[in-house]
């Protein structure tokens, strides 16, 4: 005799199919919002790049007609004359001049800037780091011209000692020797610069350095590892694509300032061996200096030399770009 009890099994659950989720997730990218969002983004990013191109034809429309009427070579002569009949200039005082001081602001910004920002985030007490990375702050939003006053007024009457210091240990490298006149030299620009520039440097160091994960100092201080060994092993790895990217925005107003350097500068349209002589020019102070009384074919020779400081802008952030790619995986990033 069969005495087993049929029951009436509730039925099972339905399980949600694959495409349930998938639908579900087309249903809610495609919300109104997220829609407008999506357009304003790709928008924006279209319309930067038309404005990079109306610019780009703009400069090299100019450009051209400056250069078919250029009695010199565009690229190597050392002279700046448009109100010639035919106008000869050229703008190799002007390459050397631009590169020369933003390499010397570089070289005496970085270095500094990254100690700042370390010492700040790293060794600094909180009482201590709050203040000094507020007084950074305002730093950086100082206008270019009240640099170049106090450039004018209170940095150049005391760069006589320095310039004495430095002809008598190294002038036998040429490079740093001095004939004794006023110090409105290239390496007086880039002093300049490099104050100008250490606040940004620094800032955008400072926020990286901070993003450091705390598990990876941490691993490193149980290994026995002093701060120092921390910082060279964990922090500046970590933060090396962030130094370089913070280096290139200070780069980038180093290359374009224009009334701090002309304040400071000397011009003349001539290379110097040596950084403490005084003259030489930068692309910018050329076009700020000379623009207001410009003919027609002289604003066009100006907007020529705009357009190969334009080329360099983008060449340097293209190189930055690459190194940032090249070094991105052995970061600490990715670790």
């Amino acid at each position: 005799m069969d005495i087993t009890k049929t029951t009436d099994a509730p039925p099972p659950a339905s399980q949600p199919t694959a495409a349930e989720p998938k639908k579900n997730a087309n249903r809610s990218a495609t919300r109104a919002g997220d829609r407008v969002f999506l357009g304003l983004s790709r928008g924006s990013g279209i319309l930067l790049l038309v404005i990079m191109a109306a610019i780009a034809v703009f400069l090299t429309y100019r450009a051209s007609l400056a250069i078919s009427k250029d009695h010199g070579n565009f690229l190597t002569t050392f002279e700046w004359n448009t109100n010639l009949m035919p106008p000869s200039f050229g703008i190799a005082v002007l390459a050397f001049g631009t590169v020369v001081s933003s390499i010397v602001a570089m070289a005496l910004a970085v270095p500094v800037a990254v100690a700042i920002a370390l010492f700040l985030t790293h060794y600094a007490p909180r009482r201590m780091s709050g203040p000094v990375a507020y007084v950074i702050d305002l730093l950086a939003a100082v206008p270019s011209i009240v640099y170049g006053l106090w450039g004018a007024l209170v940095l150049v009457p005391h760069l006589n000692g320095l310039f004495g210091w430095l002809n008598d240990y190294f002038g036998w490298t040429g490079i740093l020797s001095w004939q004794g006149g006023p110090p409105r030299s290239m390496l007086t620009v880039g002093i300049l610069l490099a104050i100008m520039i250490l606040p940004i440097i620094t800032n955008v160091s400072r926020e990286v350095f901070r993003q450091v994960p705390r598990m990876h100092e941490e691993a490193a201080l149980a290994l026995g590892a002093t701060r120092w060994e921390v910082i060279r092993m964990s922090v500046l790895p970590f933060g090396r694509s962030g130094v370089i990217s913070a280096s290139m925005l200070g780069l980038g107003r180093a290359l374009g300032e224009t009334m701090a350097v002309a304040t400071v500068l000397s011009p003349t349209f001539d290379i110097q061996t040596s950084l403490l002589d005084p003259g030489g020019g930068t692309f910018a102070q050329n076009i700020a200096s000379k623009f207001g009384e410009a003919t027609q074919d002289g604003r066009d020779a100006l907007i020529a030399s705009g357009l190969v400081l334009f080329v360099i802008t983008l060449l340097v952030n293209g190189a930055a770009r690459a190194i940032i790619a090249r070094r991105k995986e052995y970061s600490g990033a990715n670790a």
